[in-house]
């Protein structure tokens, strides 16, 4: 059931616990907070276990929680804390997309959902409805009929009815358009050689538009991980661009021209396709890094839409953008990482 949280709250004071582990998101969810008066945040954790402690401990209002989380998943701590604090509405906030999970997560206590690329655009509606009791899911969840389970069930021990391998599978469900935003190169590396090394061995194409070192780095971690890059080089299935060059191939005058983005990535994606056995390509777009660490972010958010209109919807393809948040200093504004996430279908932290 997807109930739209419409009105105001009253002017009460509700406590607010946020548990997220990616620090700008956090930062996002607490400056959207701090805008309504009535909405008092006594806690942010970034760890599962920790956020049952802290549950237990301050018994807030509101619990916003993420489910991709250190030491204990978001799912398991819901269902913890609906045990040792009954009384804390949970709504869940993670960039998971699943059907299934969703319906897990209500079933593990929960009176709302909203996918962190939604946030902009349904947090303060969700939070609005979850403290008046009403059960909220969001719109792209539309259709749907969601069965959450009472309080008093989800307090009991659910052993069999949802394990963490399901979890898993749900959370490797591929998007056409994904965004990772990492704490260092390492992460960045993991989950490139993952994007990457999966189209490959599946017998697709992959085109990485990477920094120089981040490309080496991928050549390294795909032959370690036993992928015959050599091969899918030479067969024209792997193709590698320097995000320097692409980006001086399709700006003017400080913002990506929108032709020219685009017969760069038509050419680009048409070979890669044509040398692919399966026409699915999988692409690592960096220049939108470089131009956020330039200090251009409405380039970097116009970029991110182009990605969007002449590309994911025109070809056959999954979309990875990849942000070294750990190599500029200060992060991210709030903000542009929301402006971000609201132009990906699913938002990756590392």
């Amino acid at each position: 059931m997807d109930i739209k949280g419409g009105g105001n709250l009253e002017t009460s004071s509700h406590r607010v616990l946020v548990v997220e582990d990616s620090e700008p998101f956090r930062k996002f969810v607490c400056s959207a907070l701090e805008k309504r008066p009535e909405l008092q945040i006594v806690g942010e954790v970034s760890d599962g276990l920790e956020a049952v402690q802290k549950a237990e401990a301050l018994h807030p209002d509101l619990i916003l929680l993420d489910i991709g989380l250190p030491s204990l998943n978001g799912i398991e701590a819901a269902r913890r804390i609906c045990k040792l604090s009954p009384e804390s509405k949970i709504l869940f906030l993670s960039q998971e997309c699943s059907v299934d999970l969703v319906q897990e997560a209500l079933c593990a206590g929960a009176h709302g959902y909203v996918v962190k690329s939604d946030a902009g655009r349904e947090l303060l509606e969700g939070v609005n409805a979850v403290l008046r009791g009403v059960q909220f899911v969001g719109r792209r969840f539309s259709g749907h009929d969601f069965v959450a389970a009472s309080r008093e069930g989800a307090s009991q021990d659910l052993q069999g009815v949802s394990s963490l391998p399901q979890l898993q599978r749900n959370m490797e469900i591929a998007h056409r358009h994904d965004v990772g935003f990492y704490s260092d190169n390492a992460t960045l590396l993991d989950d490139l050689t993952r994007f990457i090394g999966a189209a490959l061995s599946g017998g697709n194409a992959a085109i990485a538009v990477a920094t120089e070192s981040h490309r080496n780095g991928l050549l390294l971690r795909l032959q370690a991980h036993g992928v015959d890059i050599a091969a899918a080089i030479e067969q024209g299935r792997y193709i590698s661009v320097d995000a320097a060059d692409a980006l001086s191939a399709f700006m003017n005058n400080g913002m990506p021209d929108p032709m020219r983005f685009s017969e760069l990535l038509r050419n680009l994606i048409s070979n890669a396709a044509n040398a692919g056995g399966k026409g699915r390509v999988a692409v690592f777009g960096e220049c939108v890094h470089l131009l956020w660490a330039q200090g251009n972010p409405e380039a970097t958010i116009r970029l991110e839409g182009l990605w969007n209109e002449e590309v994911v919807s025109k070809y056959n393809v999954d979309v990875l953008c990849g942000y070294s948040l750990g190599s500029v200093q200060g992060g991210m504004d709030s903000y542009v990482y929301q402006r971000i996430c609201e132009e990906h279908s699913a938002v990756h932290s590392r």
